[in-house]
């Protein structure tokens, strides 16, 4: 197999930002629609983010949530829909970059948009057993579409609360929940989760983050296998293009894994970021909290949201002070 290699598009998705936003501690996640446009969220506002691929922003609007966390598009009869997971808190300027006071015990929740910002639902939150003792705070969407053979299946990845992956049905009604114990080992921090229709029957990747990993499941919640202790620090999210999977690692890289689950290489790696006092921030000499000042070209500081175009591109959104937006586009 070729080795893929890509350019870097700095400032790619710039605009003119406000204060609110320059001063936001972005956190989102990204999703690509059927026409090939590119969403994502503002660093500090609950605004939905609609580019062309050039970077043009051509749409935006203001939902009735706290963090777009994690971002998912499907398409329903013909029409494209957001799922967006609100893991229901965001680290505010006002409180020095910390979470607000009762941040802990409010939970998130995931609701369904169309792409003008018109609410649809939401799901209930899972009845398990956990949730007496932990908030449920949800981190990304997968959705088993209807259009490529699935049965409208909803799954959930709850990375910052009880570290579980719940099933819901296409009406939205809780199935079941997983919590890795019957594979490798339960999980810390399921941060992402994505339907893997690479090869002939799908399967269900979970990023188990704090441990290092990759989770592998069938569509019916059982465990299949695991994979990545020896080459990943952080994988957070998924993006699939050809036979190619994209691994956000929040420390500083992307990694491309082959149709084996196997390293291919990493993408434009910073070895010394997450070593960085602050990070992914940094602190001033006066101890405050700023955006960090080493960001440059050809270097991830904090990948989190990613997704890729028809072509192959890939677009990365950043967890930092005023937040980033990058394309990689294939050679």
């Amino acid at each position: 197999m070729t080795t893929p290699s890509y350019d870097w598009v700095e400032n790619w998705g710039g605009r003119d930002q406000g204060q609110e936003s320059l001063t936001g501690w972005a956190h989102p996640g990204m999703a690509t629609t059927s026409d090939g446009r590119i969403v994502s969220c503002d660093s500090g506002s609950s605004e939905i983010l609609i580019y062309a691929q050039d970077g043009e922003l051509i749409h935006s609007w203001l939902g009735n949530f706290t963090d777009a966390h994690g971002i998912t598009v499907v398409n329903d009869d013909g029409n494209d829909y957001l799922w967006i997971a609100d893991n229901g808190s965001k680290r505010l300027p006002e409180f020095s970059y910390e979470y607000p006071p009762g941040a802990e015990n409010k939970s998130g929740i995931v609701s369904k948009y169309d792409l003008e910002g018109h609410f649809i639902l939401s799901l209930p939150n899972p009845t398990h057993p956990n949730y007496g003792h932990s908030r449920y705070a949800p981190t990304s969407i997968a959705v088993d579409e209807i259009r490529f053979g699935g049965l409208g299946d909803i799954w959930v990845a709850d990375g910052y609360g009880a570290s579980l992956v719940h099933k819901f049905n296409a009406e939205g009604e809780y199935i079941l929940s997983i919590d890795g114990s019957e594979g490798s080992g339960h999980f810390s921090c399921p941060h992402g989760i994505v339907i893997d229709r690479r090869k002939y029957t799908p399967e269900l990747y979970v990023a188990d983050r704090a441990n290092g990993r990759v989770q592998v499941f069938n569509l019916d919640g059982d465990y299949l296998r695991t994979f990545g202790e020896e080459f990943f620090n952080t994988p957070s999210e998924f993006a699939i293009t050809g036979n190619l999977m994209i691994v956000a690692e929040l420390e500083a890289r992307l990694a491309i894994l082959d149709l084996e689950d196997s390293l291919v290489r990493y993408l434009f790696p910073d070895d010394l970021a997450a070593k960085s006092e602050g990070w992914p921030n940094e602190i001033s000499d006066s101890g405050d909290i700023k955006r960090p000042s080493r960001l440059g070209p050809e270097r991830f500081n904090s990948p989190h949201g990613i997704t890729v175009d028809e072509s192959g591109n890939i677009y990365v959104a950043e967890w930092l002070i005023g937040g980033r937006f990058t394309k990689l586009v294939l050679n």
